[in-house]
């Protein structure tokens, strides 16, 4: 899939009077490429359009003008999105509490071995994860996620923690949509 480059970027100015209108059309973008799964589980498939909204979102909010450090939120953020034949996702978990978030972070240590992508045919797919996110006494709240799913077709996305066995199935839509993002270059 294309990655973000230094050309594809407004400067900050620039951004700041289009934003209303890119900030509505991501919404909508986001919203088929979001999946959640169980309570606590949200899984934002990304690609090209939802890579270049989060680095101008950060070079807004950070006030970033410096060309090293846009730089670094290009490599950064490109990491997210998979290559031909890939899914990448950013998995959050979301536990408003601070204190169970903390308690089912570290319950939860096993967690990113026990998410799959099923595709059509059944085949469960597990992700490449990013091991910056696992620690030893806890996760992250936030994954980087790659499924290599070659040219299958993405149906569900399942979890089967003891604590979240579940799976939701994509509509047909995201499954258009995803299916796009497998080919794409």
């Amino acid at each position: 899939m294309r990655k973000v480059g230094r050309s594809d970027i407004l400067p900050i100015a620039e951004y700041e009077k289009s934003r209303p209108s890119i900030r509505e059309k991501m919404l909508k973008i986001k919203q088929m490429r979001r999946v959640h799964v169980g309570p606590h589980l949200t899984f934002l498939f990304e690609n090209f359009d939802t890579v270049k909204y989060q680095v101008q979102e950060m070079m807004r909010a950070e006030q970033i003008a410096d060309e090293r450090q846009i730089a670094h939120e290009l490599a950064t953020y490109n990491e997210l999105v998979g290559e031909q034949g890939e899914l990448g996702c950013t998995l959050l978990i979301e536990i408003d509490d601070p204190v169970r978030r903390a308690e089912l972070l570290s319950r939860w240590l096993e967690l990113p071995k026990c998410i799959f992508l099923k595709t059509s045919d059944g085949q469960m797919i597990p992700p490449t994860v990013d091991d910056r996110q696992v620690g030893e006494q806890r996760i992250s709240s936030v994954h980087y996620l790659r499924f290599r799913v070659g040219d299958k077709v993405p149906a569900a996305v399942c979890c089967t923690h003891p604590d979240i066995h579940c799976e939701t199935v994509l509509s047909t839509e995201q499954t258009i949509e995803l299916s796009k993002d497998i080919v794409a270059r």
